[in-house]
């Protein structure tokens, strides 16, 4: 057995046990059918859903001191939450024209994300890692996309975060990511951080200084939301990066609790001609984007945000 194959049989095994990963690590990690749960310092962190469709999505989510940053609809019910949007599925990964058809919603042609290997690595790193690879298939099984998606968990103290690295590729045909608002990375959070609303607590702002409903459309390095749920100070952050297509990202965020990075939706966004915010990506060709998630307590104004963000793009 090669060296390759012995440690994917190693991951395989520590998954099938749920044995915990990178001894030594305040990370550690479980899998439990087709979930995968995440573990700080032996408190929850977060669950991945690998084989959940039309998309996988992982939920819930936990600041330090165990604070549910993510909505719980439609997975579960929560006091105070709305029912809308069954499709913003906590931190999840869609678009909604990709070569004509809407993975965002997923109705129209059973669009749908389909597990087809997991990979989720034991080492010594000071990180849990799962890893994915999923068919984005329409109708009777057509592959209109591949992808490969890597998710690392980290506890850095007072902050946890989550890294996301997605690469697309065009394996059968040309693929073309259309120009709408509707994608791309996402999370949809707990009902106190909305900026509007009768329990929202939430300070929605971005890196380029806007507050508030003025963040929508706008290009930014990162987008922030803070405030109170069940009396903890909690905030949430999401940065794009330097090699991104189109950075700095446009940021489909609502003061109704949505932020999604978006590096297609030109249209919309900046009322640029229809299609203006296509991309193409050849057959054989591969997009590569990468995020980063920071779920934080107190003491993260404006100067800490920048230092992390100048961390995460270096």
């Amino acid at each position: 057995m090669s060296v390759r194959n012995l440690l994917a049989f190693s991951v395989l095994m520590s998954l099938v046990l749920g044995l915990p990963s990178c001894a030594g690590s305040p990370v550690t990690m479980a899998r439990h059918g087709d979930s995968i749960q995440v573990f700080s310092r032996g408190e929850p962190f977060a669950t991945v859903h690998i084989a959940a469709e039309p998309r996988p999505y992982v939920w819930p989510l936990y600041a330090p001191g165990q604070v549910p940053v993510t909505r719980n609809h439609p997975m579960a019910e929560r006091d105070g939450e709305q029912s809308d949007h069954p499709h913003h599925q906590s931190l999840w990964l869609a678009h909604g024209n990709v070569n004509g058809f809407d993975f965002w919603h997923g109705k129209g042609h059973r669009e749908r994300m389909v597990l087809d290997t997991t990979l989720a690595k034991f080492g010594h790193e000071p990180y849990g890692l799962v890893q994915c690879e999923y068919n984005w298939l329409v109708d009777d099984n057509t592959v209109v996309l591949r992808e490969s998606r890597q998710l690392r968990f980290h506890d850095d103290g007072d902050a946890r975060m989550i890294d996301v690295f997605v690469e697309l590729r065009a394996t059968t045909d040309d693929v073309r990511f259309g120009d709408t608002k509707e994608g791309t990375f996402a999370m949809r959070l707990h009902p106190a951080l909305r900026v509007d609303g009768k329990v929202a607590s939430g300070d929605l702002r971005n890196s380029e200084g806007d507050h508030g409903k003025a963040v929508w459309g706008k290009r930014a390095r990162w987008i922030a939301d803070h405030g109170v749920v069940d009396g903890n100070s909690v905030g949430i952050a999401m940065f794009d990066h330097p090699k991104n297509l189109r950075h700095p990202t446009w940021w489909h965020a609502r003061n109704y609790g949505l932020l999604a990075a978006n590096p297609f939706g030109m249209h919309d966004f900046e009322k640029k001609p229809k299609g203006a915010g296509d991309f193409v990506l050849k057959k054989g060709e591969s997009l590569s984007l990468r995020y980063r998630i920071v779920l934080y307590g107190e003491g993260w104004d404006d100067a800490r945000m920048e230092s992390a963000y100048a961390d995460w793009a270096n």
